[in-house]
């Protein structure tokens, strides 16, 4: 057995505006029990935001080991710490509130195998900050829940979904009735880990053409680097679920996107098609772990996550695209416009 490097999070302190978001996320979210022993994962960066999660632990009474990441290997991880792997095996809940490095994807999906081989409730905080815990996690989860479910019985038995957008977007989705749409409303259960903060529903595409023009945020690493795309955004064009051409004013991005979507042979395939659901997001922050849930399409370009959508191939890579002021038609039938969904929730 490995011995453990833990870190005792009781004694950092932290601002308490962010308790709401951390009770929500132990008590609404994951639905942790007194009983139950959660593994939570931070990093240097996270730490204060990880110290209010396990204050809240605390007082719930659930056994948790804490992890630093820096204390254990150095980064950009190139593997999940085998210290971490282990504690997992013994967890029926997990929390990963880090603020990730660029090559460190590999490592997340270490961490998420052991999930869905376990089928463990997991949380998946990545670059979390203290503004997200003080909007989008102090979120109404029962009514983003509520919502999604009446959004998820219009689209599963859905042929097609058209999105355009003010910003130039024009594309459409034909959906493959062999894959499956997941939700993951905030309300985490142990069939799909989520995000937080939550708030969107998912398949993978059987085929999408057409032009999406990113005014809101691009994901993984380059979202913190280029945060908000709306004075430069980024126009990418697909034909037969594959990229063909991207432009921009910020050469540097359409370089570095163009590279990141070309990692391997399906990284410029759409293996993700989305919709966000959280309504109480008001605004793009430039934020990938928030700004996705904003309600409208965002689709992602690289692995399906066909352990759940049920898609059959892989790919090494993942990176979301979020635009804004989406109008949204299913089959013919509008349930967006402007951005506001014409669904109650």
């Amino acid at each position: 057995m490995i011995q453990p490097v833990l870190t005792d999070l009781t004694h950092t302190t932290f601002d308490p505006e962010l308790s709401p978001g951390a009770r929500n996320a132990v008590q609404t979210c994951l639905r942790i029990q007194p009983g139950e022993k959660v593994t939570l994962i931070t990093d240097n960066a996270c730490r204060e935001i990880a110290a209010s999660l396990a204050q809240e632990l605390t007082e719930l009474g659930s056994p948790f080991k804490a992890f630093v990441l820096e204390d254990l290997a150095p980064r950009p991880l190139t593997d999940l710490p085998p210290e971490i792997a282990e504690d997992m095996e013994t967890s029926q809940v997990s929390v990963f509130a880090v603020r990730v490095q660029r090559n460190e994807l590999k490592s997340r999906m270490q961490m998420t195998d052991i999930v869905n081989r376990r089928k463990m409730r997991h949380a998946h905080m990545v670059n979390i900050d203290k503004q997200i815990m003080l909007e989008g996690m102090r979120a109404d989860y029962n009514k983003v829940d509520a919502l999604s479910r009446k959004v998820m019985d219009i689209v599963a038995q859905a042929k097609e979904i058209r999105a355009t957008n003010p910003a130039g977007s024009d594309f459409t989705a034909t959906l493959n009735p062999n894959y499956h749409w997941i939700k993951t409303s905030g309300i985490i259960s142990r069939d799909k880990w989520g995000n937080l903060p939550g708030g969107e529903i998912f398949t993978a595409p059987g085929e999408v053409n057409g032009v999406c023009v990113v005014d809101g945020v691009v994901g993984d690493y380059l979202c913190e680097k280029y945060q908000d795309l709306a004075r430069q955004p980024l126009t990418i064009h697909m034909r037969n679920n594959r990229i063909t051409e991207v432009s921009s004013d910020n050469k540097e991005l359409e370089q570095e996107f163009w590279a990141y979507t070309h990692t391997d042979e399906n990284s410029d395939q759409v293996g993700e098609f989305a919709i966000g659901t959280n309504i109480e997001l008001t605004h793009v922050i430039g934020q990938i772990l928030q700004d996705e849930k904003f309600p409208g399409i965002h689709i992602a370009f690289g692995n399906p996550y066909g352990e759940h959508t049920g898609a059959k191939w892989y790919s090494s890579t993942h990176i979301d695209v979020v635009g804004t002021k989406f109008d949204i038609w299913v089959d013919g039938r509008q349930i967006m416009e402007k951005g506001r969904f014409l669904i109650e929730a």
